[in-house]
């Protein structure tokens, strides 16, 4: 088996990557410093896959630890690196801590890549870089427009630090622009669990709808779309996964079409704020409480995926839809309220 390491192991898009790589015959070890997730997790990605999971709490940050990792584990064959903040609102207010954390962990990352010959590279990078895009969908040649917060400019940065890199190094690279993730597994064993108040819509939504939340907030009704809310596009997280699964065999098949491959994973559909609420407040049987506020600094106006690149060279096959995604994230709510 190829052994793999995933940074940010225990957080959502990592740990149901994770439960995909495993399923795909691939051996997993995590390193996760939980400053945004706990080991929680690691216990339902044992009941579902039947695998126990070693996950290093350390920062990546800091290079003694992450060289570590490689000295103890010499047949890494792959990196899925997933380690970074990521919300765009607490990047305005925290720019500094956002450069910081996700270019030099990043740095650090790659600087053992090199030292220790590690041939694939898997990055979540976000559609984020695209800016205000003059047209959607976005394809992968679409051109990237300055980033609306700060969190945007450090996936620009990243993938731009990775292009480079794999140009002059023995490595290639896979930069995988995500859109919008959602939902929980299936099983309802493991799904997004936040720290603290959540900052992306769904799982606003779901607290919300059980009442951890007294209430959410639409950031803004004026924007030039459809309803006056921004347009995103929203995909479940375990075609998320799998999409991760399917790069790295892309990389070891050697099918790359160069040193650094990028993909878009995104439904290819643009959903409005009110729609996912709609759609919501149908599968749930709840009417959530909500006000429209000012529009949030540091959010495009709309953006979703022309995702055909990634459906023809990966293979990526798309399983849910908005319904399905809010019906999982539902379940997982209500599986979280059982527990207590």
């Amino acid at each position: 088996m190829s052994k793999i390491l995933v940074t940010g192991g225990c957080g959502f898009i990592g740990s149901h990557t994770i439960v995909d790589l495993i399923e795909n015959g691939f051996e997993v070890i995590s390193v996760d410093n939980n400053s945004n997730s706990t080991t929680d997790v690691l216990s339902g990605i044992e009941q579902i896959t039947g695998k126990s999971i070693t996950n290093y709490n350390y920062d990546l940050k800091d290079f003694a630890q992450t060289e570590s990792l490689f000295i103890n584990h010499p047949d890494i064959v792959g990196i899925i690196h997933f380690a970074a903040f990521k919300a765009v609102g607490e990047s305005v207010a925290k720019p500094n801590e956002y450069f910081e954390n996700n270019l030099f962990s990043l740095i650090n990352l790659l600087k053992c890549v090199k030292q220790y010959n590690v041939p694939y590279f898997v990055f979540s990078s976000s559609c984020t870089v695209y800016g205000n895009p003059d047209h959607i969908p976005v394809t992968e040649f679409t051109p990237t427009k300055p980033a609306e917060s700060p969190y945007g400019a450090t996936k620009q940065m990243g993938e731009r630090i990775i292009q480079d890199f794999t140009f002059t190094e023995n490595a290639h690279a896979i930069l995988l622009r995500y859109f919008n993730p959602v939902g929980s597994h299936p099983t309802t064993i493991i799904g997004e669990l936040p720290l603290g108040k959540p900052l992306n819509l769904v799982p606003v939504i779901t607290q919300t709808a059980i009442g951890k939340l007294p209430e959410m907030q639409v950031f803004g009704s004026d924007y030039p779309t459809r309803d006056g809310s921004c347009i995103r596009d929203y995909i479940h997280v375990c075609d998320i996964a799998h999409a991760h699964t399917l790069a790295l065999q892309y990389l070891i098949n050697n099918k790359q079409k160069s040193k650094c491959d990028i993909f878009n994973l995104g439904s290819g559909n643009g959903v409005t704020v009110f729609e996912a609420i709609n759609t919501f407040e149908a599968i749930s049987g709840v009417k959530l409480n909500y006000k429209v506020s000012p529009r949030r600094a540091g959010d495009v106006i709309s953006i979703y995926a022309n995702n055909e690149l990634a459906v023809k060279e990966l293979g990526w096959e798309i399983k849910y839809d908005i319904t399905e995604m809010m019906r999982t994230a539902w379940n997982w709510e209500l599986k979280l309220a059982e527990k207590k």
